[in-house]
């Protein structure tokens, strides 16, 4: 038998080809997986990532910015016409932008939305949509769906605990970086198999911890101290170098080992500027319980 022969002998006829109502062909095309490239800068698709701001809790997206830092934008577009040239975003190949791209419409950095902060002020005509912010923010703590940062009264009511800085500066591969929740509470990024972010926490009781030390107020090595200014940092630097590319990367034991999941979420880290991020400075371990009196609660809630 010759192998031409072979080659269309089947055990079961294929099946007839699709077609619509008028006969003709149906084109099925073929499915592609989305993958992603190994030598990438990071494992995020590029693409706006859903989330809520901790501060407000309304829809935000995040973005990479030109310089690779996250960008917060939200999440609809607007016309450029109610927009100040300023305040003008746009997105392009999945990197956030700050100026117009010349059409008829733009994005908004979130920042200048967002109802809990005071300064800088709003521009007039974004007024109104941050007072529908307001009114959203509102309705989430009503429904019990969101839940504000501490406040003052807050602080004051709470009974004395281990204190500890809401936001702690990190020191890892000998660069500083600014948290964006306590250490403890920092979670892993990964994407699960049920395509929902990760639970775990990157501080476990099986991986090594790191040690709360006081150092001068600089933002890297090799940068000139503030005068006089010392910080509580979150030293990092004495873990072997795989642990401390984890907390960078920002995973879990088990997702860090699991290189092919790929990150649902921006990492969390910010490059410390002690200029700029000046009310974050500690200048006090956070590893001792203390009871501030009745002139230290303000500004206890102020650096915490």
């Amino acid at each position: 038998m010759s192998s031409a022969i072979f080659a269309h002998m089947r055990s079961t006829p294929p099946p007839p080809p699709r077609r619509h109502w008028d006969g003709s062909p149906v084109t099925v095309h073929a499915r592609r997986s989305l993958r992603l490239t190994p030598d990438g800068p990071s494992r995020l698709l590029r693409c706006g990532q859903n989330d809520r701001c901790r501060d407000c809790g309304n829809r935000i997206e995040w973005y990479h910015g030109i310089d690779q830092r996250p960008v917060r934008l939200h999440p609809h577009e607007l016309p450029v016409a109610e927009v100040p040239d300023s305040c003008r975003w746009h997105v392009s190949s999945g990197v956030a932008h700050p100026s117009s791209d010349g059409s008829g419409w733009c994005r908004l950095p979130h920042a200048v939305l967002c109802p809990t902060r005071d300064t800088p002020p709003t521009p007039p005509e974004l007024a109104g949509l941050r007072r529908r912010l307001a009114v959203n923010t509102r309705r989430l703590i009503d429904a019990g769906a969101f839940t504000p940062p501490s406040t003052p009264r807050d602080v004051e009511a709470t009974p004395p605990a281990v204190c500890r800085p809401a936001r702690p500066v990190v020191r890892l591969l000998y660069v500083h970086y600014l948290a964006s929740r306590p250490v403890d509470e920092i979670k892993c990024v990964a994407q699960t198999r049920l395509r929902h972010r990760c639970t775990s926490a990157l501080l476990t009781p099986a991986s090594p911890a790191g040690t709360w030390r006081l150092v001068p107020a600089t933002a890297a090595s090799g940068q000139l101290a503030l005068p006089a200014a010392v910080m509580a940092v979150y030293d990092l630097t004495r873990l072997p170098y795989a642990e401390q590319l984890r907390w960078r990367t920002q995973r879990c034991p088990q997702h860090a080992a699991a290189s092919s999941a790929p990150d649902l979420t921006v990492a969390d880290w910010e490059p410390f500027d002690p200029l700029v991020h000046h009310e974050h400075i500690h200048t006090r371990l956070p590893d001792r319980i203390r009871h501030p009196g009745p002139s230290e609660r303000g500004r206890e809630a102020d650096r915490l």
